[in-house]
């Protein structure tokens, strides 16, 4: 079904969009993932599964997987139906170790919670026509990590995609993944095994392959650095940002993922032309976007003419920042040291410490803190100036000022509801709505009494004169 692929590239939210995919399979990927998509709302939502997979049919897209987040064997079943007519193998996403899918209990917070899991596979193995499978993060211990691929594979997933980090390992503290992780799952099971992490250039993935023995390599930021990796080619960041750009006139997407991704190529490049930085934040339109790769590209050739012979690249890069290339991630000591923090744990957030420190030097705020200073050139973001507020006599959140009974607003609604009271500050009038309502009912009453007394006399009126003279 997948076509014996060995180059996979990664599920990433926003950012593996079927423009994007069909850039990479130009440049080597054999197989592609769609981003995440969340099996509660594709199951309810039309327009989310026309965005994200009913578009525009293109067989260059396939083979494909479909990956979803879920946690309910129903829900996550219900949703596979209606996209595998689409894909050639559904994937159940373990992996994703940020805060939203702690917030939503899915992803790699259900690694611990092997009867569930078991039962969406066990569900999805007997309804779906195409293969299920999944991608999961590490434990720490690896004899239990190989644990849980068994139970996975007895389950019924067909193929196990394995990213080498535990679920803590994420930002600055990724670190490196952990292949001898990958190598104990790859002899433990008997399905296919794509290995993902540590894939920055072709010879990692031929690096991981032999040290493994994986059947495939999947590959997240090296891709979206490079989307020429898998052919083993660096080339110039404008010729691949020329060519998406081409692509997303063809097959259109929101113009978020299109920043997103030129912020990835061109990062070195971004570093040495800041004003080209702010253009590309700022753009609001795919023309404006093809005119800053425009200017950029201008730029670069300009340098390149004017570079003297013998010039080496400078940053420690291994080649000219023009040139597309993987970006190593600093680790917290090394982002500590560049935000001028010791490197103590708390170091990691230093540079936004500091910022909230130090009002007076502009240069120290954030760029979005920067650009409230301009609006408001008075604005303070000294904590210590920040008005202290009251709190609610309930809950302790910050109480309304003119509360009648010194409450945050929800608080104070639930309370003036039952007693039937007002609450102005918080602009809460159920006393005075329910005397209205009385007073409406009294007059209503008044109105409706002389209506069936004159009613009466009309009808005693018709009897009268009905009746005959000599009638009793």
């Amino acid at each position: 079904t997948l076509r014996s692929a060995h180059y996979v590239v990664a599920p990433m939210v926003d950012q593996s969009e079927l423009a994007w995919r069909l850039l990479s399979r130009r440049h080597g990927a054999q197989l592609c993932y769609t981003p995440m998509l969340h099996a509660q709302v594709f199951l309810r939502d039309a327009n989310y599964r026309r965005e994200n997979l009913y578009g525009e049919a293109c067989p260059e897209d396939r083979p494909l997987i479909v990956q979803f987040c879920a946690n309910d064997p129903e829900v996550f079943v219900q949703a596979a139906l209606l996209a595998q007519d689409y894909c050639d193998a559904i994937d159940l996403n373990l992996g994703c170790p940020q805060m939203i899918a702690k917030r939503g209990h899915y992803g790699a917070f259900l690694q611990e919670e092997w009867d569930l899991l078991q039962r969406m596979i066990l569900l999805a193995n007997e309804k779906l026509s195409v293969p299920i499978t999944c991608k999961i993060r590490v434990f720490p211990d690896i004899d239990k990590t190989v644990k849980y691929a068994q139970m996975l594979e007895k389950a019924g997933c067909q193929l196990l995609t394995v990213h080498g980090r535990t679920k803590e390992q994420k930002g600055p503290l990724a670190g490196v993944a952990s292949w001898e992780h990958i190598q104990a799952v790859r002899k433990a099971v008997n399905i296919p095994v794509f290995a993902n992490g540590n894939i920055q250039c072709l010879s990692d993935v031929e690096e991981c392959i032999r040290k493994t023995g994986v059947h495939g390599v999947m590959s997240a930021e090296g891709n979206l650095h490079n989307p020429a990796l898998f052919e083993g080619r660096n080339p110039l960041v404008w010729e691949m940002a020329e060519e998406y750009l081409e692509i997303v006139r063809k097959y259109p997407c929101p113009l978020s993922y299109v920043r997103a991704h030129l912020f990835k190529l061109w990062h070195h490049t971004l570093q040495v032309y800041q004003q080209l930085r702010e253009e590309l934040a700022k753009v609001k339109t795919l023309e404006g976007i093809v005119d800053v790769n425009r200017e950029l590209k201008l730029r670069c050739q300009e340098e390149i003419a004017n570079q003297k012979e013998g010039e080496k690249p400078k940053e420690g890069l291994p080649f000219f920042h023009w040139i597309c290339q993987p970006y190593i991630r600093p680790g917290p000591k090394e982002r500590c040291r560049e935000n001028g923090d010791s490197g103590t744990e708390k170091g990691v957030r230093g540079k936004r410490a500091l910022e909230e420190e130090e009002d007076g030097n502009s240069e120290l705020l954030s760029k979005n803190k920067q650009k409230k200073k301009l609006r408001n050139p008075n604005k303070s973001f000294d904590p210590s100036l920040k008005p202290k507020y009251a709190k609610c006599d309930q809950c302790g959140n910050p109480k309304g000022i003119k509360c009648v009974f010194n409450m945050c607003r929800g608080c104070c609604k639930k309370r003036a509801f039952k007693e039937v009271a007002d609450c102005p500050g918080h602009g809460l009038l159920f006393k005075t709505k329910y005397e209205k309502s009385l007073s409406w009912q009294h007059s209503q009453r008044g109105i409706q009494s002389p209506e069936i007394s004159q009613r009466g006399d009309a009808e005693v009126g018709e009897t009268a004169v009905l009746k005959e003279p000599g009638d009793s």
